[in-house]
């Protein structure tokens, strides 16, 4: 694992008054005097800052990793940095377990996966009825006993190291009358039978996410679901994700939603400048679970919201239930408000999977601007291109359609188109830029940019297009390039920003 890199500025270096934990780079500073080469993974701030040091820290801090000290005073421009860092105070009493027990969770690079749907193993003894629905769920009816026994395992047993820490989410439905039990195994490196340490979580613990530590030994780690009684059991997903502790996921300050039906929603809020606009920024097909575009969000300067969602593999374009499409529209409005800003001070961005959600909340938002690379937008189409146009290229689309409609026909087809143009087409866009730079030949959703252009009809809106030959990942870098210059140039123009070249 790397090493976590931590800067402490004060008059008293710590490493003389506090044990440090090992795999940490601690940097000792009476005085900053140079701008770090790339931020820290946490700052502890001793000594209140001088107007030069507070410069220098707006680039070595990063949101919701500043930690102040009741020597620091929090006033001027230092409340401006805190507040804009999503600081933090500690207490001198509480400094040597903080350092002990919560700097490991500050590590650099997050990590997250869904368990492979193809290693979902059926125990031996259950008898019942079994289905699969493509990549979504395994569905188990039947007896299953009335003691709490092995029902479904996942092969492949996953690493887990020594002092790490991970976090598990189960996605399931059950019958009432059915009880289940989660069970983690630790086994020794190198041996299928030295049991090192083993967790049971009961339904009630499942109700959230679940952890394990991986304590002074790594190991190897191996999964089953245990069940009793008689009735159904879907088992859709099993997650792992390097744990943040209390203190965020994925990155610190990372924020996690879930529906009823245990559906995830995950954003990272970090305030900037606390001056508009707010850049919404959704992220595309990931199968490394996690938040994209943080580089060039934070690039910009301004504040930004970044939006993941780890469903089916790689993710279901943001759509789901009522209820989850509710939920996504709150947490959205919830950060928009809690800046001040109103619609025309929000800017709504992604690339490929990450433009549909962007296009479709933009409906609830009307934002000043929606930038695209890669349009996706009549994702019925882009399922329906899987066996002739792209076979094998995309097969996570056959499992959204078939998730969302229940079937994969051409009725399913347009049904799922309608999805989206049932919303876009009522909305008014009469004050918002559509920037789009495209694939000319895409494979994925082909004619993308000119079915959009054919659906603006409110008086007033504006559209810029850019098209690359090639097919829907062929240039890939073309798009990004062209997708952040009219970015830079939409905040220069319209919000007045000076963008900061690295």
């Amino acid at each position: 694992m790397d090493e976590i890199r931590i800067l402490q500025l004060g008059n008293e270096d710590w490493r003389k008054s506090y044990r440090l934990p090992q795999g940490i780079i601690f940097e000792y500073c009476p005085i900053l005097l140079d701008e770090p080469r790339k931020p820290y993974d946490i700052v502890f701030l001793d000594k209140t800052p001088s107007q030069e040091e507070l410069e220098l820290l707006q680039e070595a801090v990063t949101a919701y990793t500043l930690f102040v000290t009741g020597k620091v005073d929090i006033h001027g421009k230092m409340r401006e940095l805190y507040d804009c860092k999503m600081g933090r105070r500690i207490h001198e009493a509480d400094i040597q377990a903080f350092l002990l027990q919560e700097i490991k969770y500050f590590f650099p690079k997050p990590y997250g996966e869904k368990f492979d749907h193809g290693n979902v193993a059926i125990a031996q003894g259950f008898s019942g009825f079994v289905k699969w629905k493509g990549n979504y769920s395994v569905t188990l009816r039947g007896d299953f006993g009335k003691e709490l026994q092995q029902a479904v395992y996942w092969r492949n047993n996953i690493p887990i190291y020594r002092g790490q820490v991970l976090d598990f989410w189960l996605e399931y439905r059950k019958s009432a009358e059915i009880e289940v039990s989660l069970v983690i195994t630790k086994f020794a490196v190198g041996s299928i039978s030295e049991i090192l340490q083993r967790w049971e979580f009961d339904e009630r613990e499942l109700d959230d996410v679940v952890y394990i530590d991986g304590g002074s030994a790594d190991g190897r780690i191996f999964v089953s679901l245990h069940a009793r009684g008689e009735g159904e059991l879907q088992v859709i997903a099993l997650h792992d994700r390097h744990s943040r502790g209390g203190h965020g996921y994925f990155l610190p300050g990372g924020e996690r939603y879930a529906t009823s039906e245990r559906e995830e929603i995950f954003c990272y809020f970090d305030p900037g400048d606390r001056k508009p606009p707010l850049n919404i920024y959704f992220s595309g097909y990931k199968t490394k679970q996690g938040f994209e575009g943080y580089r060039i969000m934070k690039g910009m300067g301004a504040p930004f919201l970044l939006v993941s969602e780890p469903r089916l593999q790689g993710g279901s374009f943001y759509m789901g239930s009522k209820e989850y499409e509710r939920l996504m529209v709150n947490v959205i409005k919830k950060h928009i408000e809690e800046l001040g800003f109103g619609p025309d001070q929000v800017i709504m961005a992604g690339l490929s999977m990450g433009t549909y959600g962007a296009l479709y909340y933009g409906c609830d938002i009307g934002p000043h601007a929606i930038l695209l690379g890669k349009p996706l937008i009549s994702i019925g189409n882009v399922a329906a291109n899987e066996k002739y146009l792209r076979p094998g290229g995309f097969p996570t689309s056959l499992d959204v359609l078939l998730y969302l409609c229940g079937s994969t026909e051409g009725e399913a087809v347009e049904q799922l188109n309608r999805r989206f143009w049932g919303k876009f087409d009522p909305s008014d866009w009469s004050r918002t830029k559509f920037i789009v730079s495209y694939m000319i030949e895409d494979d994925y959703d082909f004619g993308a940019y000119k079915t959009l252009i054919s659906h603006l009809r409110s008086e007033g809106v504006q559209v810029y297009g850019k098209g690359l030959h090639g097919r829907h990942n062929d240039n890939t870098r073309g798009i990004v390039g062209w997708f952040t210059d009219q970015y830079e140039r939409v905040l220069q123009e319209d919000f007045e920003r000076r963008i900061k070249k690295n």
